[in-house]
């Protein structure tokens, strides 16, 4: 490999690198993207787009109990604004016993359910539950 061809090389892998890397500019994630801290539209899908996040979040989604949710309030996250859904929940477990009621929150950006989050304490606070029966019906 000549010397001019080994320097295009070198100088063309960042850019390379930097497009495989580079955010997608439409749906900005909680930790990055110009409109992630901007007003945040009300998610108007969160109950069809939570049932799709916990499908793929649970290990086995079949024979959910006492399932309930919170609709979506303004929490901060990381210093910026986005809404957040509340959920209660028994999952079976692998067994098939069922063991404690589970609480998760789910975080929307953008109006679509982005994350589930474990550590719930401070963004559930206060929140108010409703049945969510979806959540029981759901299969794999």
């Amino acid at each position: 490999m000549g010397r001019l061809a080994r320097s295009a090389v070198i100088l063309a892998l960042p850019l390379a690198l930097a497009a495989c890397f580079g955010s997608d500019g439409d749906r900005p994630t909680l930790l990055g993207g110009t409109q992630a801290g901007g007003p945040q539209p009300f998610p108007d899908n969160f109950r069809g787009d939570t049932l799709a996040l916990m499908r793929s979040y649970l290990n086995n989604p079949v024979g959910v109990r006492d399932a309930s949710m919170a609709d979506p309030v303004q929490r901060e996250v990381g210093g910026r604004q986005f809404y957040v859904s509340c959920l209660h929940f028994t999952p079976r477990e692998t067994d098939g016993s069922y063991k404690g009621m589970r609480e998760r929150a789910v975080i929307f950006v953008n109006g679509r359910s982005d994350r589930v989050v474990d550590r719930t304490s401070e963004l559930c606070a206060g929140a108010v539950y409703a049945p969510f029966p979806e959540l029981e019906k759901m299969t794999r």
